[in-house]
C-alpha cells in the first residue's frame, strides 16, 4: 500500500470498522431507558461490574485464536432461572479477530448462529435477534455513552481507550434493524458468560496439524467445561454462585466428570500448554547440593568450604582472605548488630514441630515430608516454575486431600467449621500462635501445613490483632477490604486461604484484592469465591496504576515484600502514604526489616508498629546464600499508619 494511503485507510477503518458488519447502532445507552424495552436501566454498581468483566475478558484476548466459525455453546444455571424457562442466548462466537472492531455475539439458538454468522461479517436475517458486545474507541461513542462512562468512572477495556458497547439487535420482517438495551436478566446472563469464558477459552486445545493457520481458522478438540461464577454483590443473588457451562461445538455432550467445585472451593486452576518435562526425582536429588555465596566477592562455593565470620558467625565467605578484607571495609561496623540477631536463633526456632524445620534445599525438604511435586507444595520449589503463578495444573481428584499433596487426612485442615467452638456462638476465632491452632484443629505437630498456612494466617493476624479498626468491623459483622500487594505463590494456595472463612466463624466478612504483575492476564478481574464470607479478587498490574479502579482498603498488606529490592515500590509507597489506611509488611529477616524501615522513612512514613516476630511465621528456616541470619517466610511484621 502506498505510504500516503495508509492514514486514509486507518481513518476509514476507525470510522466504519470491518468485522462485526452491523454498524455502531443508533446510540443505545445502558443508563437510558430503551424505546423498545420497558426494562429500567441497571443500577450503577452492576454497570461497573459489567464493565470490569468486559475489561477482564479483553485482557485474556480470545480473539487471538477464536474466529466467527468457532461457535460456543453456553449454559448459565438452570433453564428455570430464566424467563420462559429456557436459556436466553445458548450460543456465542467472537468477531473481529481477523479485522475490524473486536466483539462478542450471543445468539438465540444454534440454528440462528449457523444462519447468521458468516466467515467474517454478521448479517441478520428477518425475524432474528442477537446480543452483542462491541469494543469501541471513546471518540466513536455516542454523547450519552460518554456521559455514562464519565459519570460512573467505568473501567476502559485495554490501554487503547476502548469501552464495551452492549445492545440487542433485531432484524424485522422487512429487513430493518432495531436496537434496544438488554433486560436485567440478559445483563445477568452476559456477566456470567464473560466471567466464565475469560477463564475457560485458554483451555481450548488445537486439533491436528497447525501448519494451516494462515489459510484457515484453527480447529479445536471437542470441549466442555463447567465453572462456578459468583454473582456481584449488587445482583439480588449476592453471595450466590452460578454454574456456567461452555462447550465447543455447541452440541458437545458432557461426559461423566467430577461435579463443578462447591461455593466454598477456589476457582478451578487452569492448565497452560505443557512445556518441558519435569525432572525425575532421581535427577532432582542429584542437584540437591548446598551452594553458598561469598558476601564479598560473590563467588559460589559448596557449603563445606564456607568460612563464617569468626565473631558473629552470621556472614559467610569463600576464604579467610575475603573475611579479613570485608571486616576492614564494612563488616566491622555492623558485626555487633549481626551478633545480636544471631542470638535470637533459639527464640525464633519453632521447636513445637516434629518435622525438620531447617531447609537446606527446598526439594530435599519437600521430599523428606513426602510432598515433593504434589498439590499446593509444587510452589515451594522450582520444579514447576515454568507454570505461571495461579495456573498450576489440577491434581488427579481436585479434592482437598489432593491439594495438600496426599498427606494423611488427619494432618491437614478439613474444609469445614471448627468443631464445637464456643458452643456454636457466632464470633471470630482469635489465635495466639500455631500451638493453639493445631490444638483446635486436632492436627499432629508432625503436620507441615503451617508452611503454607503462614500467608493466610499472617493476613488474619494483622486484621484481628494488629489493626484495631478492622477487628472492630469484624466483631460488628461488617466487611473488611484488604489490598494484598505482590502475590505470587499465594495465587496457587487459595485452598489454604479458605481457612480464614472458618476462623471468621459466622461473623463479618473479608474481601482480599490481590494486585501484582504476577497475576496471570486470564485470571485478572476474576473473583475466587472461597466462601460467602471470604472473597479474593485478582488484579494484574502495578498497585499505583490499578488502585483508582478499586474500592478503598481498610488495610494494605504486603508479605515478604522486599521493599529495598524493587524500584517499583517507590510509587506504591507514595500512594500508600496518601491513603487513610494502615499498611503492614512482612520480611524474612531482621536485616531486611531494618532496610525496609529505611525505605519507608525515606518516603516520609513513620513506622508505628515496630518490627516483631510474627507468631504465624513459617516454621521453616531459610538458607540465605551469604548469611546465616535467622530467616523465615513472613518471619517479622511491622506497620505504618498513614
Amino acid at each position: 500500500m502506498d505510504a500516503h494511503l495508509k492514514p486514509l485507510f486507518a481513518l476509514y477503518h476507525e470510522q466504519f470498522g470491518l468485522g462485526p458488519g452491523l454498524g455502531p447502532g443508533p446510540g443505545t445507552c445502558l443508563l437510558s431507558p430503551s424505546s423498545n424495552s420497558a426494562a429500567p436501566p441497571p443500577p450503577p454498581p452492576l454497570l461497573r461490574s459489567l464493565f470490569r468483566a468486559a475489561a477482564a475478558l479483553r485482557r485474556t484476548d480470545p480473539w487471538r485464536r477464536l474466529r466467527p466459525p468457532h461457535l460456543l455453546g453456553v449454559r448459565v444455571g438452570r433453564d428455570s432461572d430464566w424467563p420462559g424457562k429456557r436459556q436466553p442466548f445458548p450460543c456465542a462466537h467472537f468477531v473481529g479477530g481477523d479485522g475490524g472492531d473486536l466483539g462478542l455475539h450471543l445468539f438465540r439458538s444454534e440454528t440462528d448462529a449457523l444462519r447468521i454468522a458468516g466467515a467474517r461479517d454478521t448479517k441478520l436475517l428477518p425475524n432474528s435477534e442477537l446480543f452483542r458486545v462491541i469494543y469501541q474507541t471513546h471518540s466513536l461513542l455516542s454523547p450519552s455513552n460518554k456521559k455514562m462512562i464519565a459519570s460512573l468512572s467505568l473501567e476502559p477495556s485495554g490501554d487503547d481507550d476502548r469501552y464495551p458497547m452492549i445492545d440487542v439487535v433485531r432484524c424485522t420482517a422487512s429487513g430493518a434493524l432495531r436496537f434496544r438495551n438488554p433486560t436485567a436478566d440478559e445483563i445477568r446472563f452476559l456477566y456470567a458468560f464473560m466471567s466464565a469464558i475469560s477463564l475457560l477459552h485458554p483451555l481450548l486445545r488445537s486439533a491436528g496439524n497447525d501448519a494451516a493457520r494462515r489459510t484457515r481458522p484453527l480447529l479445536f478438540d471437542p470441549f466442555i467445561e463447567t465453572l462456578d461464577v459468583q454473582w456481584p454483590p449488587e445482583i439480588s443473588k449476592a453471595g450466590d454462585f452460578v454454574a456456567v457451562t461452555v462447550s465447543h461445538p455447541p452440541g458437545q455432550a458432557y461426559e461423566e466428570k467430577k461435579p463443578p467445585p462447591a461455593p466454598s472451593s477456589p476457582l478451578k486452576y487452569l492448565e497452560p500448554p505443557p512445556k518441558e518435562e519435569l525432572p525425575q526425582i532421581g535427577e532432582a536429588i542429584a542437584n540437591w547440593t548446598i551452594r553458598r555465596q561469598c558476601a564479598l566477592c560473590e563467588k559460589q562455593f559448596h557449603e563445606k568450604q564456607s568460612v563464617p565470620c569468626g565473631r558473629c558467625r552470621a556472614v559467610v565467605y569463600c576464604s579467610p582472605v575475603c573475611e579479613k578484607k570485608h571486616w576492614k571495609e564494612t563488616h566491622k561496623g555492623i558485626c555487633g548488630l549481626y551478633t545480636a540477631m544471631m542470638e535470637r536463633e533459639e527464640e525464633l526456632a519453632m521447636k513445637i514441630f516434629t518435622f525438620p524445620c531447617f531447609v537446606e534445599h527446598p526439594c530435599k525438604w519437600l521430599e523428606s515430608v513426602g510432598v515433593h511435586q504434589k498439590g499446593m507444595w509444587r510452589r515451594s520449589c522450582s520444579c514447576y516454575s515454568h507454570y505461571p503463578f495461579g495456573l498450576l495444573p489440577g491434581g488427579k481428584s481436585g479434592g482437598v486431600s489432593d491439594l495438600w499433596g496426599g498427606i494423611p487426612e488427619r494432618e491437614f485442615p478439613p474444609d469445614s467449621p471448627f468443631p464445637n467452638y464456643l458452643n456454636g456462638n457466632s464470633n471470630p476465632i482469635f489465635l495466639s500462635g500455631w500451638s493453639e491452632y493445631y490444638n483446635l484443629r486436632s492436627l499432629p505437630m508432625s503436620s507441615p501445613v503451617a508452611a503454607v498456612l503462614s500467608h493466610p494466617f499472617t493476613v488474619y493476624h494483622i486484621l484481628t490483632s494488629l489493626v484495631i479498626s478492622s477487628k472492630n468491623r469484624l466483631l460488628k459483622g461488617k466487611e473488611v477490604i484488604v489490598h494484598y500487594l505482590g502475590p505470587a505463590a499465594e495465587l496457587d494456595w487459595m485452598a489454604a486461604f479458605a481457612e480464614i472463612n472458618h476462623l471468621l466463624n459466622g461473623l463479618g466478612s473479608i474481601q482480599i484484592v490481590m494486585i501484582g504483575p504476577e497475576v496471570p492476564s486470564n485470571l485478572s478481574g476474576t473473583v475466587s469465591g472461597i466462601s460467602g464470607r471470604l472473597r479474593v479478587h485478582l488484579v494484574k498490574g502495578m498497585y499505583q496504576e490499578q488502585a483508582s479502579y478499586l474500592s478503598s482498603p481498610h488495610v494494605v498488606v504486603a508479605l515478604n515484600c522486599g521493599l529495598e529490592s524493587y524500584g517499583s515500590w517507590g510509587a506504591a509507597i507514595e500512594l500508600i502514604k496518601s491513603m487513610n489506611a494502615p499498611a503492614f509488611f512482612t520480611e524474612r529477616s531482621e536485616l531486611l526489616c531494618a532496610n525496609a524501615k529505611q525505605v519507608l522513612r525515606g518516603a516520609g512514613l513513620h513506622v508505628t508498629h515496630p518490627v516483631t516476630p510474627n507468631p504465624f511465621r513459617s516454621p521453616l528456616r531459610d538458607q540465605a546464600p551469604s548469611t546465616n541470619l535467622p530467616s523465615f517466610s513472613n518471619g517479622f511484621v511491622f506497620g505504618v499508619n498513614t
